[in-house]
């Protein structure tokens, strides 16, 4: 359909504009599920793989379910209540938070440390960021076995420094007041390299213009490095510290490979105490139980943090 121009003016003809169709409701369906299509893959593997999962083993805490038998009764709060009354879990649970405590605290400190050595233009950087970032790649296995011959009782590296030192050898694996630090030291070292590239992208992210201000009024690097780069890095530490708290209340691998919890289950933790439970002693209901009251102290413990946090910002 054209519009025709009033005579004598010589314009064209111009098109009128076609009319617009509103869309229907099976057409606002196709275009609104277009998304799903593509989305539905994801919630079908998540659903499968997660939440069902979670919703079983929530369910499973509340029988006698075991391998070693075939039929499975209601029993209510009872693996909760025998799980709270356990000297065994308290045990492990303490196990968990000195580990947390001994390897949180450095691995957040060392970590800042050697960003700011990296960041402040050393030689060679990109050696320095492969070296600090290497051991991060390792897969567990291959530390603990690197880790199992430097403490190797007669001929390991660390007893052998000792005795050149003239010191007495140190059972690394198998003193029950030594075993937990070493494996803290172990898990300093395979996983610093993840904080530490935390850090040095947040300094990297840094405005220069504060730093070089404090620099032309006189103030010298460690005032500056207190009073302007450490405050700027505060939500980094904040995320650092978060993320770590939460791994390490986790540990579990580079554990049962070095010591399968001893010596005497001195470093057992929650997660091998469920392993124990419910792979080893067939209690996969009271095993389910265990796990879900340390699953609870996670989550009080992450909302613990957010507050803090919260409160200092």
């Amino acid at each position: 359909m054209t519009t025709t121009a009033p005579p004598g003016t010589g314009a064209l003809p111009v098109p009128a504009a076609p009319p617009t169709a509103t869309p229907g409701r099976l057409g606002r369906f196709r275009a609104g599920g277009s998304g799903l299509v593509f989305v539905l893959p994801f919630l079908l593997l998540f659903v499968l793989f997660l939440v069902w999962p979670v919703v079983q083993g929530l369910w499973m805490s509340f029988t006698d379910s075991s391998l070693a038998l075939r039929d499975t009764a209601f029993v209510g709060f009872d693996n909760y209540a025998e799980a709270l009354g356990d000297p065994d879990v308290w045990s492990s649970l303490g196990n968990t938070v000195f580990f947390t405590v001994i390897s949180s605290v450095p691995l957040v400190l060392v970590a800042l440390v050697m960003a700011l050595l990296v960041h402040s233009g050393l030689a060679g950087q990109w050696a320095w960021r492969l070296a600090f970032f290497a051991p991060y790649l390792l897969p567990v296995t291959v530390v603990t076995l690197v880790f199992t011959w430097l403490y190797q009782p007669d001929l390991g590296f660390a007893n052998q420094f000792l005795g050149a030192l003239g010191t007495d050898p140190v059972g690394w694996l198998s003193d029950e007041s030594v075993a937990m630090w070493s494996i803290a030291a172990l898990t300093v070292w395979w996983t610093v390299g993840f904080n530490f590239l935390l850090y040095l992208s947040a300094l990297q992210s840094l405005p220069s213009a504060f730093d070089e201000a404090a620099a032309l009024d006189g103030a010298g690097a460690w005032r500056r490095l207190w009073s302007i780069t450490l405050p700027q890095l505060r939500r980094t530490t904040v995320l650092v510290a978060m993320l770590q708290v939460l791994a390490s209340l986790k540990v579990f691998d580079q554990i049962y490979i070095l010591t399968k919890g001893g010596p005497n289950a001195s470093t057992r933790p929650v997660l091998e105490y469920v392993y124990d439970v419910g792979f080893t002693g067939y209690r996969l209901g009271y095993a389910s139980a265990v796990s879900y009251l340390f699953f609870a102290l996670i989550i009080v413990v992450s909302l613990v943090q957010l507050r803090l946090f919260r409160r200092e910002d």
